[in-house]
């Protein structure tokens, strides 16, 4: 913020201010997301007494650059609503209330609703790429957790589900993520436990025949 503030080159040549995307400055809104020293995370939560000198910011690299160390990350909510997460105008498919849910459902669920779409998880993500097809961990991670909430269950969506889990082989893929990612999310539990939902579909499917 001091360098956006005061906007000058390592000779003190005045320059365009460095364009950054920030919103809640408290690791809520996932907006900050960039490259910190060769590591995904939020700059919000970067302090720097705690980074190694010299600190180097670099924007996301599977991502379209903007301008600077801003990206364009909305690919996430196209996968989002095309994997039937979001309903028309980017709404979550909650038409009304659901029964109720046990505290241990609770417990299972909580950890996978903290996801902030910062797609850190999918930029650190080596099998994040055009080539494998791979949808993110942080989609397939929204998807357990929608399946899992009784309103996902009833919804006219669950059904169309297992077909586009069929047309997408890169979700099979269990991603190598560093650690240290915002919110501890169990990603790769969540691959697990949605390719398996797929093998048993393919299965069921297989014996219909």
């Amino acid at each position: 913020m001091e360098i956006a503030a005061n906007p000058v080159t390592r000779d003190g040549k005045a320059t365009t201010p460095i364009t950054y995307d920030s919103n809640c400055l408290e690791e809520v809104c996932g907006s900050c997301a960039m490259i910190i020293n060769d590591r995904a995370r939020m700059a919000c939560s970067a302090l720097l007494d705690k980074l190694e000198q010299p600190i180097r910011l670099e924007p996301f690299s599977k991502f379209p650059v903007v301008r600077d160390l801003a990206t364009d990350r909305s690919v996430i909510f196209e996968k989002f609503e095309s994997h039937k997460i979001l309903g028309p105008g980017g709404r979550q498919l909650r038409p009304r209330p659901g029964p109720r849910v046990s505290p241990e459902d609770q417990e299972q669920m909580y950890p996978l609703s903290r996801c902030i779409s910062c797609c850190c998880c999918m930029e650190a993500c080596p099998k994040f790429n055009e080539e494998t097809g791979f949808v993110g961990a942080a989609v397939i991670s929204q998807v357990r957790l929608f399946n899992a909430h009784p309103t996902g269950k009833a919804s006219s969506a669950n059904a169309s589900r297992p077909s586009w889990r069929r047309r997408h082989p890169g979700m099979w893929l269990r991603p190598e993520l560093r650690r240290g990612l915002p919110k501890d999310i169990p990603l790769t539990t969540s691959i697990a436990e949605v390719g398996g939902d797929v093998m048993k579909q393919a299965l069921t499917d297989l014996f219909r025949k």
